[in-house]
Formats: C-alpha cells, sequence, structure tokens
C-alpha cells in the first residue's frame, strides 16, 4: 500500500468517526426534544450563541429548535471537575469509558451508507467491504460490554458491580437471538438466483425486489428487540436502572468520563440502527416492491448523495423508533428480561431459522 493510499484512509476513517460522534450529539438532542414533546412539554429552548443569537430571525429559530443545547451540554462534561473516588482501581476506572466507546466507532467502518454508480457498477460507500462484515460486527459489538464490566467492577461499588453483572448477563442472553435472527438473511442472500454473499452490500443489493422485513418480519422483529437489550434501552435498561441501582454501572463516574458513556450509548444505538436498516429496510433502496428490479438511482454523484439520504434517512427513523420507545413503555423487572430472553427469544429464532432453513432447502430443490 502507497502512503498516499493510507493517508486517504486516514482521512476517510476520520470523517465517518466525526459523522458518528456528531450524530451522537444530535441524538441526545433528538432525545430530549422528542420526549418533551411525547411528555407536552416544549424541550431545550433557550441555550444560544452570542453571536448568532444577535441574528432575529436565525438566532432566535435556532434557538427555539435547541440546536445549541449539544454545544453547552458537550463544553459542560468537558469543562467540569472531575473528582476520582480514592476507593476506586484507577487503571480500570479509566479504561472502562474507552473500552465502551471504541467499539461503537470500529464497527461503522463494515455499514455501507451508500452507493455511487461508475459505468454501470454498483459500488459501495463503506470504509471495509469485508465479505465477513456481520461476523466483524458481532465479534467488535459484544465487546462494549466489557467497558460496562469494567466500569462496575473497577468502581468498588455495590451498585455498580450489581450494574455490570446484569449487563453480561443481558448481553449473553440476547446476543444468542440476535445471532440466529440473520442468518435467514444470509441464507436469502446464498439462495439460489441471487447475488450471493455475506457482506452487507450483498445483503442490501438482494432487496432491490422486497426488503427484508416484507419476506423476513420474525427475523427483523426478534433482530430489533435484541438490540434494545444490546444498547440498554428502555425497557432493558437493567445495568442502569436508577430506581433500583442509582446509575448502575456509571454511579461513581462525572464529567468527561461520563460523557463517554453517554456518547457511547447514542453511537452503539445509531450504528444498530444503521445495520437495521441495512438488513431489513433495503438499505438505500426507496421502495419495499420493485419486482421489475429497476434501478432507481442516477449513477454519478448526485445519486451518491441521494442513496446515503435514503439510507440515513431510514437509519434516523428506526433511532425515532428507540426514542419512542423509551418513553412510552416502563421498564421491565430483571427477571422478565431474563424470561422473554431465554423463554420466548431463543425458541422462536430457533423456529424461524428452521422454517426458513426448510424454505430455502425446498427452494433449492426446484
Amino acid at each position: 500500500m502507497e502512503l498516499i493510499d493510507f493517508f486517504w484512509i486516514i482521512v476517510k476513517a476520520t470523517i465517518v468517526a466525526v459523522a458518528l460522534l456528531s450524530f451522537s450529539n444530535l441524538a441526545v438532542l433528538a432525545e430530549r426534544k422528542v420526549s418533551s414533546w411525547i411528555q407536552g412539554r416544549v424541550g431545550p429552548n433557550r441555550t444560544s450563541i452570542p453571536i448568532l443569537g444577535a441574528i432575529p430571525v436565525i438566532g432566535t429559530g435556532l434557538t427555539k429548535m435547541g440546536l445549541f443545547q449539544p454545544v453547552a451540554d458537550g463544553l459542560k462534561l468537558l469543562l467540569k471537575e472531575d473528582p476520582v473516588p480514592a476507593h476506586v482501581n484507577k487503571f480500570y476506572f479509566f479504561l472502562a469509558p474507552i473500552a465502551a466507546m471504541i467499539p461503537a466507532v470500529t464497527t461503522v467502518a463494515v455499514v455501507p451508507v451508500g452507493q455511487i454508480i461508475e459505468n454501470g457498477v454498483a459500488v459501495p460507500l463503506v470504509l471495509a467491504d469485508l465479505d465477513i462484515g456481520m461476523l466483524f460486527i458481532f465479534a467488535v459489538s459484544a465487546l462494549g460490554v466489557y467497558g460496562m464490566i469494567l466500569a462496575g467492577w473497577a468502581s468498588n461499588s455495590k451498585y455498580p458491580f450489581l450494574g455490570g453483572i446484569r449487563s453480561s448477563a443481558q448481553m449473553i442472553s440476547y446476543e444468542l437471538s440476535m445471532g440466529l435472527s440473520i442468518l435467514p438473511v444470509f441464507m436469502w442472500s446464498n439462495a439460489p438466483g441471487v447475488e450471493s454473499g455475506l457482506s452487507l452490500f450483498s445483503v442490501v443489493q438482494n432487496q432491490q425486489f422486497v426488503w427484508g422485513i416484507i419476506f423476513m418480519p420474525i427475523s427483523a422483529l426478534l433482530f430489533l428487540v435484541s438490540i434494545f437489550a444490546e444498547t440498554n434501552r428502555l425497557p432493558f435498561d437493567m445495568p442502569e436502572s436508577e430506581s433500583e441501582l442509582v446509575a448502575g454501572f456509571n454511579t461513581e463516574y462525572g464529567s468527561f468520563k461520563f460523557g463517554l458513556f453517554f456518547a457511547a450509548e447514542y453511537a452503539h444505538i445509531i450504528v444498530g440502527s444503521g445495520i437495521f436498516a441495512a438488513l431489513f429496510l433495503g438499505g438505500w433502496h426507496p421502495l419495499p416492491f420493485n419486482p421489475m428490479g429497476w434501478e432507481l438511482q442516477p449513477s454519478g454523484l448526485l445519486g451518491a448523495l441521494i442513496s446515503m439520504g435514503i439510507f440515513l434517512g431510514k437509519t434516523f427513523f428506526v433511532v425515532f423508533f428507540f426514542i419512542w420507545i423509551r418513553w412510552t413503555l416502563p421498564r421491565f423487572r430483571y427477571d422478565q428480561v431474563m424470561k422473554l430472553g431465554w423463554t420466548m427469544m431463543l425458541p422462536l429464532a430457533l423456529v424461524n431459522l428452521i422454517v426458513y432453513a426448510i424454505v430455502f432447502a425446498f427452494i433449492d430443490m426446484n
């Protein structure tokens, strides 16, 4: 690899990482605004930047939309005093927020965000188009739970420790269902008559005729519920569970380190939503049904921007669904979370896999 190629890889990776973190800040704002709409409140509408605030229309409009609130929140977390309790294991205490953030920033490298058509050939807009992209995502994203476990153990406090134990148990319970739920998707991607491949780009291309959520609704439901559990979102926020564990694994954290945990949670939500859009919502294909297989995207840069817009629109819709569910459903009890994972999700995922295996075997024989 030439030096210039390596340089451009670093530049593209930096752009993707900055975009993901920027979207995470906007997701925090969306969380606050959507929750205010659901609860009949106004939400953030005061924070402004003095220079823009002097412009009557633009400054007032942006302020009422709350667009400056993420900046204020970020500066607050960055500049606050950062006390470290004397009883913690300092090395692992500092390592935990970093270990929670890295998997989300890493897995986004294999998620295609669009395509560009050059000379009639579709090329994915992705940092690394791995043929085992989904296996890479599972392998790396599973490491995110170690950040919570480390935080709980290094805090040397009972509430964080219980939160860390809960997070590990929850991850094991729903990782199985998540893995089994997507096996029919890759069976479909390698069925006779379709483009074979295990990369997410191949999966999206095979949804040009019909979206995966229409052909495999049970797999989509299982995967979506598993993402809720893997990202510790309500009604599965057992590792935090403020009414029982104060703040769970991050009880002893404050300032910038707490901000890393916060950003990591929303980064995981955005990446998980993007993966769901790629697996089940057709990625950048705009129509749920396209039996003739028409290519609706123009070639060149314009088509690439349109495909990115469609994909990001679907991703943000799933993020909105995450927020909506959080402010709609109550938290499950811990025994209910375990019962759902082992006695309902896992058997349903196995039955779903067997049914689609029989269907694809029948199609193969004919």
